[in-house]
């Protein structure tokens, strides 16, 4: 993949710095309020993007099948704030605040599952979007205004500690732009604020997120690294072990003498460790899935758990560092043996870009599980 063209992915996909923002060519938006619940894609008690079905249908290697239920907790004692990532189809540099089928998927995706250890919110918010991405693609500047998006953001999670949060704790979760986002969030209205306290943790998914060796922290927030830590980061980028970022691979590789985090949400001390994985036919990007999970059985269920599929542990490769996904795959069992999370180009995955699409998917029951448990010993 040429360098130019990772460049523009970058600029789009709000990976690169601040300093390649293009400001937006209309002038200064209106803001959002966000005391009106159209201005969410997800609050707790709602039918919405959050509320939609999370039974899972758990694939043995054997073939063996069965459907395991999901039931979201209106009484968790936490609430999760989640920015999603790149996945807006509207025309524009930065996208409206219309729900679409977009945004419903991606909650959907990495978020809705959560509810079983915290009231859930997201705001709606005007991203970056994809057609800024083709449009850097031609060699033109990027229509889209990073600021405007932070500033949406901003507004919301101001507005939900004045009216929701009580002094409850809250769990930050995004991915990619969202996990830019809420990096800024984290330093210019977190770190060594009075709320700070109330940080159960922050999910800081296919990012980078800058980190002092000497310390392991982002500011004064430290990664998470042993069970019962709170107020602490799990961060990670996720590739195949057998195709670990190289230049000009973006993800896994912070600036200066910095280092880009990983945590391995299945093993916070470190060392390789099944992943409680939860896959699906939708992608964030949209591609259909068209390998069957087993042999001669039909799934109906949105989402399949593959016990024992994948495993993960952090490595490091140069200026780079990853958290490294095997898949064990057996040709002469019935069950898949490889997974989702490439980004196809022209049928081909684009190894710069590791396994982006599905980094939550990944790892998502470890990291409900870890909410879970964060959320109880909080307080």
């Amino acid at each position: 993949m040429h360098k130019t063209i990772w460049a523009a992915l970058a600029v789009s996909m709000g990976l690169a710095g601040t300093a390649c923002a293009q400001p937006a060519p209309t002038g200064p938006q209106p803001r959002n309020d966000y005391t009106q619940d159209s201005s969410w894609l997800c609050r707790p008690g709602r039918q919405d993007a959050c509320a939609q079905d999370q039974t899972a249908t758990v694939v043995a290697a054997d073939g063996a099948t069965r459907v395991e239920p999901f039931k979201a907790d209106p009484k968790a004692p936490i609430d999760c704030f989640y920015v999603y990532p790149t996945v807006s189809t509207d025309p524009g540099g930065n996208s409206d605040m219309a729900i679409d089928p977009a945004e419903t998927i991606v909650a959907e995706q990495q978020f809705a599952r959560f509810g079983q250890a915290c009231r859930t919110f997201a705001p709606m918010y005007r991203q970056v979007t994809l057609a800024a991405l083709r449009q850097v693609m031609q060699g033109k500047a990027s229509p889209g205004d990073e600021t405007l998006a932070y500033n949406d953001v901003l507004d919301a999670w101001k507005d939900y500690l004045a009216r929701d949060n009580g002094g409850r704790g809250v769990v930050l979760i995004g991915h990619s732009q969202g996990s830019r986002v809420l990096l800024r969030l984290l330093a210019e209205e977190i770190d060594g604020k009075p709320v700070q306290k109330q940080l159960v943790s922050a999910l800081i998914i296919g990012m980078n997120t800058p980190i002092d060796p000497a310390t392991d922290a982002y500011g004064s927030i430290k990664m998470c690294r042993k069970p019962g830590q709170v107020g602490c980061i799990v961060s990670y980028v996720s590739f195949r072990a057998s195709s670990p970022p190289a230049e000009p691979a973006f993800f896994g590789k912070a600036e200066g003498a910095k280092r880009a985090a990983c945590v391995n949400p299945a093993a916070l001390a470190g060392g390789e460790a099944p992943l409680h994985s939860y896959f699906s036919d939708k992608t964030i990007a949209g591609a259909p899935r068209k390998t069957p999970w087993v042999k001669g059985k039909d799934v109906t269920t949105t989402f399949v758990s593959t016990p024992g599929l994948v495993t993960a542990e952090c490595a490091t490769s140069g200026p780079y560092d990853y958290l490294a996904i095997k898949v064990h795959g057996v040709p002469a069992d019935p069950r898949v043996d490889d997974i989702p999370g490439d980004l196809m180009v022209l049928g081909s995955p684009l190894k710069a870009w590791g396994l982006h699409l599905a980094d939550v998917n990944l790892a998502m029951g470890d990291l409900v599980a870890l909410v879970g448990a964060q959320g109880k010993g909080w307080k």
